[in-house]
């Protein structure tokens, strides 16, 4: 079977159809480049060259050599630069998984970010809850993780890369609606859409935190799991709620969103990016870094 040096070493006398010449092009003698195209002849059983003292011309199997040979070599440069690349960490691919909520704010600004410093990176984007994303993480089966803590699993690296307030969302025909901004006290007795204590235990333990710590007893009515699913039921009139911040850039019709006053204020919602401490692909070491 013949190897590339011997393509290379065709493809320059095919270019030049002079030895001499074809030999100063590889930096080489002519005795090793003849040798090489003799290998090469003999490897595809045929004659590719028509030579003698005066002129050196392809045969017409040559010619048909040529083409591919061309495309062989290309073919073999642009995979040792794209080895090269994902060494490196400037292309290959990396699965990101986030939450719904991640989508609002930070993850549209982390996606543009990341395109722009590694352009060649292939970012393959899965929506997962939280708990789903660790057990992903643990398999192998995502590189990033974007997701609420807490991150209480071995071999997880995680740093928290957003915070934002809650708000309340409430249908715009409620009372409470009218004012500028609200407390916590004002959803004492009334009905809350909550966060479904196993799908979003998060936000569930968050809320039950906050409203516990200040005796306040708001009365869930229903339980679910994604934020765009609490605001639906808001904007249906099922009752008030709390989301991150980020969440208003949703714009539904039929819900006013108020600054929460208290002091202290409440706790903010974080998100973390979490990775395999022994995740070796090059391209994720350049998107955390």
């Amino acid at each position: 079977m013949f190897d590339l040096q011997q393509l290379r070493c065709f493809v320059a006398v095919a270019d030049e159809l002079h030895f001499r010449r074809a030999a100063e092009r590889l930096n080489m003698t002519q005795p090793p480049l003849s040798r090489q195209i003799q290998l090469l002849e003999h490897s595809v059983g045929t004659a590719l060259l028509e030579r003698n003292s005066r002129h050196v011309r392809l045969t017409q199997a040559g010619r048909s050599l040529l083409a591919e040979a061309r495309a062989i070599l290309r073919m073999a440069e642009n995979a040792g630069l794209r080895a090269r690349r994902i060494g490196t960490g400037d292309a290959g691919s990396v699965s990101v998984g986030f939450t719904a909520g991640a989508s609002y704010r930070f993850l549209p600004e982390a996606i543009a970010r990341w395109r722009n410093e590694a352009p060649d990176v292939d970012l393959q984007l899965k929506e997962m809850v939280s708990l789903a994303q660790l057990d992903a993480l643990d398999a192998g089966r995502l590189d990033i993780g974007l997701l609420r803590p807490p991150i209480q699993r071995q071999g997880l690296h995680s740093r928290c890369v957003a915070r934002e307030p809650l708000i309340a969302a409430l249908p715009e025909d409620s009372p409470l609606a009218q004012r500028d901004s609200l407390r916590l006290q004002d959803f004492d007795g009334q009905p809350l859409v909550n966060y479904a204590p196993d799908e979003a235990r998060y936000f569930y333990d968050l809320l039950a935190q906050l409203f516990g710590s200040r005796g306040i007893a708001p009365r869930s009515v229903q339980y679910v799991s994604q934020i765009h699913s609490v605001l639906a039921l808001v904007r249906g009139g099922m009752g008030m709620a709390l989301v991150p911040e980020g969440a208003s850039g949703l714009r539904y019709a039929g819900i006013v969103y108020l600054p929460l006053r208290d002091e202290p204020p409440a706790t903010p919602v974080e998100l973390h990016l979490v990775w395999k401490q022994d995740n070796d692909n090059p391209a994720l070491q350049r998107l955390i870094a």
